[in-house]
């Protein structure tokens, strides 16, 4: 009769396992195909709904996640990666292989097979769910514009021309301000915690959903792979971490961690979350990360001078850059050029660069950003709102 007992419990424990992932998948599904319904046939509603999502309900189910991850000394997100990559395959090897072992244990069999099904589905159903609610459905949130109710102008060469003239100002004053080395490259000295979780607690007046608590950015332990790929930060939506390259050139740091904290704040849009780093470093009472802000913004104005001005005005911004905003701007793209010339990583790097670039484009594109990795240079589109509209 125990026995018997015991067999029904196993079966309803069972059973209540499929209940749930199938309602999380069925979840999932509706949610992603609200979204796009929204979009499509109600997007003043969809803005609305999910603008709500992002400013009140995404802190409740984000926070515990950020505050039990921060307690780790390492990135929780790389490792999952690493298992996921590695572990999971190896396991499905070792599956198979059981299975085609003879054994007279035809429950043994069972329970194994029963184990790897929920297993497995488990871990769809986790990736799915933290990806739709923590990536997936902030695609479909107003945008900082919006937020900002910057007018979206059409600007002309000429004023594209004064903003960067602007921040070349300001980014040849920031970079006499910080220390350098004996080559006159730029030293780190300021911190990737504190400052940058005030920093972008300041600008929480002006944009609501910067406020709340904030998790402690992570250096990847796998740091050359990310810049084989030319990364120099990722937010992790399934362990809500804010991780960054601790190899790259260190005046991209301040920047990029800004940049990532405003991800695990619901701004997922890659050009927003440039811009509101660029805020924060802006606002922040701190040299090194208004030099980094600035830089990094002065960087996407140029690229897009270079695509809207004369060759004259081109020439002219370039001329007007200190020789230590030089000095680290080569020093940053030596960085870039060492990498994919080495050969310390497992993989060549052209082709992680080559695989990496296809692989962001098809994911911006399947959320709707239609031009993919060119929606990088929208931040210059908010950066001339800005200067015309705040300054």
């Amino acid at each position: 009769m125990d026995e018997m007992q015991q067999v029904k419990k196993e079966i309803r424990r069972k059973n209540g396992q499929v209940t749930a992932i199938v309602f999380l998948l069925v979840f999932c599904g509706l949610v992603n195909g609200a979204y796009w319904f929204m979009d499509e046939y109600a997007p003043v509603l969809s803005k609305d709904v999910f603008g709500f999502y992002q400013r009140y309900v995404f802190p409740i189910i984000t926070t515990p996640f950020a505050f039990l991850t921060e307690k780790l000394s390492f990135s929780l997100g790389e490792i999952l990666i690493i298992i996921g990559l590695a572990i999971l395959p190896v396991s499905l090897v070792i599956f198979i292989l059981l299975m085609l072992i003879k054994r007279k244990d035809n429950d043994f069999k069972r329970r194994l097979k029963r184990f790897y099904r929920l297993f497995y589905a488990w871990v769809l159903v986790y990736v799915l769910l933290t990806e739709t609610l923590n990536c997936f459905v902030l695609y479909h949130t107003p945008t900082a514009a919006e937020l900002l109710k910057y007018p979206q102008d059409k600007y002309t060469p000429a004023q594209l021309e004064q903003l960067a003239e602007y921040l070349v100002v300001k980014t040849n004053d920031a970079s006499m301000r910080v220390t350098r080395d004996t080559e006159g490259r730029y030293v780190r000295t300021t911190d990737l915690d504190k400052t940058a979780k005030e920093s972008m607690k300041n600008l929480s007046k002006k944009i609501p959903q910067l406020s709340g608590y904030y998790t402690t950015p992570k250096p990847v332990k796998n740091s050359f792979f990310m810049s084989q790929q030319y990364l120099m930060g990722i937010y992790f939506p399934f362990t809500m971490e804010a991780n960054y390259n601790a190899e790259m050139y260190p005046l991209n740091t301040p920047d990029t961690v800004c940049h990532e904290l405003a991800h695990t704040k619901g701004f997922i849009r890659e050009d927003e979350a440039n811009f509101i780093a660029f805020l924060a470093c802006d606002a922040s009472d701190d040299d090194e990360y208004r030099y980094s802000g600035y830089i990094r913004a002065l960087r996407y104005v140029i690229d897009k001078c270079e695509e809207n001005c004369s060759e004259d005005t081109v020439s002219h911004l370039y001329s007007m850059l200190s020789d230590g905003v030089r000095i680290d701007m080569n020093a940053n793209s030596e960085y870039w050029q060492q990498v994919q010339e080495s050969d310390e990583g497992l993989f060549d790097s052209e082709k992680v660069a080559e695989v990496s670039d296809k692989a962001m484009e098809a994911s911006l594109k399947l959320n709707g950003v239609e031009d993919g990795k060119k929606s990088y240079g929208r931040m210059v589109d908010l950066l001339l709102d800005w200067y015309y509209t705040d300054e």
